[in-house]
């Protein structure tokens, strides 16, 4: 049976959109399998790692009837990745094999049965479904996924916090050093609900959502949660565990506020972050009225300090942090101002957009 004909960059398009959570070493071999499901003349392409699972609806052409099977995603990809974009690629079943054909070449590739394709068992009930534009999430997602932990044992923090309540969606990552709180104002009411998404779920987002106009439909449910959009169905296991009380952490009431432009400040903590020691990335940062000095050493006697003309008249503050947590959220900001409230040197700060709730970001000081 033919499966599909189609061109090689509509093939390859639709694979790789599923791929991303198939990983080149598995427990189960079945796992570096796509799974193949024809029915009539709709093709399903389905990966999992257990623990998220993607499902893509595509017309890719072939014959129609009904069919499955699972081959290798990762030689699949690689082998259409050599092909010219515009020509066009069949793969057929063949006593137990899959032949891949395109122009004069043809490859056959072994599979895997179907029937033991470890499909996810979806949750019996999800909560209420609600949707935001795609690049709405994918702004929210690159606006705090920098600060989620990476392999903490506190494993809560190795993800993303989703908190839906009333008309408003909001996303919090935190490494317990920084935390990172951003946003938006949904269409309509839902009830409230707080989930933990997994990093490897966030990053699959983030690489799947587009910039073009259309809705992400969400649901969660006690230990699940379910994305659509366009011709994609997204599966994740949740974080269990309880998630920091954030709003605890975001400081109120810092009385110095300096506000400065974005990328005149990233670009001075660049520089400065130069002579930091690859180990100890801190930087000191003196405010005074009318100036903002930045100043770094290393091991090797090195130093470097910068001065940024700031409009500030309040305290005189010499306060440390880890560069690359400053960094990492001016590069996350698309907006030409940012606003640092600062108590003393002791104390974290927040850097906030100026007139705009929507984002908030909480640094810890460091010793210097």
């Amino acid at each position: 049976m033919q499966v599909l004909k189609a061109p090689q960059a509509q093939v390859l398009s639709a694979l790789q959109s599923v791929a991303g959570v198939v990983e080149r070493r598995q427990t189960l071999p079945i796992l570096s399998n796509v799974l193949l499901r024809k029915s009539g003349e709709v093709l399903q392409l389905i990966t999992s790692d257990l623990e998220i699972q993607i499902r893509s609806t595509e017309s890719l052409g072939g014959e129609a009837g009904d069919f499955q099977t699972t081959v290798g995603a990762r030689k699949l990809i690689d082998i259409l990745r050599t092909m010219p974009a515009d020509q066009t690629v069949t793969l057929e079943a063949q006593q137990e094999k899959m032949v891949l054909k395109g122009g004069k070449s043809r490859f056959t590739l072994q599979t895997l049965a179907a029937e033991d394709f470890p499909l996810v068992q979806e949750a019996a009930s999800f909560g209420p479904t609600f949707s935001v534009p795609q690049k709405t999430l994918k702004s929210l997602l690159g606006q705090v996924a920098f600060a989620m932990a990476v392999q903490d044992i506190r494993y809560y923090l190795n993800g993303i916090l989703f908190v839906a309540e009333g008309q408003q969606l909001s996303l919090v990552a935190t490494d317990g050093h920084r935390l990172a709180f951003a946003s938006a104002t949904l269409d309509v009411e839902v009830p409230k609900q707080e989930v933990i998404l997994p990093r490897k779920t966030v990053i699959e987002l983030q690489r799947l959502l587009s910039d073009a106009d259309g809705a992400i439909e969400m649901c969660f449910a006690n230990n699940q949660a379910k994305f659509s959009f366009g011709a994609m169905e997204f599966v994740t296991k949740l974080v269990e565990g309880k998630f920091p009380d954030y709003n605890r952490v975001i400081p109120k009431n810092h009385h110095n506020s300096i506000t400065l432009g974005r990328a005149p400040l990233l670009a001075c903590l660049q520089r400065t972050a130069i002579m930091t020691s690859e180990k100890f990335k801190g930087v000191r940062l003196n405010v005074e009225p009318g100036t903002l000095r930045v100043a770094s050493n290393n091991a090797e006697q090195e130093e470097a300090v910068d001065e940024l003309d700031i409009d500030y008249s309040g305290d005189t503050i010499e306060i440390g942090f880890n560069v690359t947590y400053l960094i990492d959220a001016l590069a996350s900001m698309a907006q030409d101002m940012v606003k640092v409230d600062l108590a003393d040197g002791n104390s974290s700060a927040l850097m906030t957009i100026p007139g705009n709730d929507s984002f908030k970001y909480v640094v810890m000081p460091m010793r210097i």
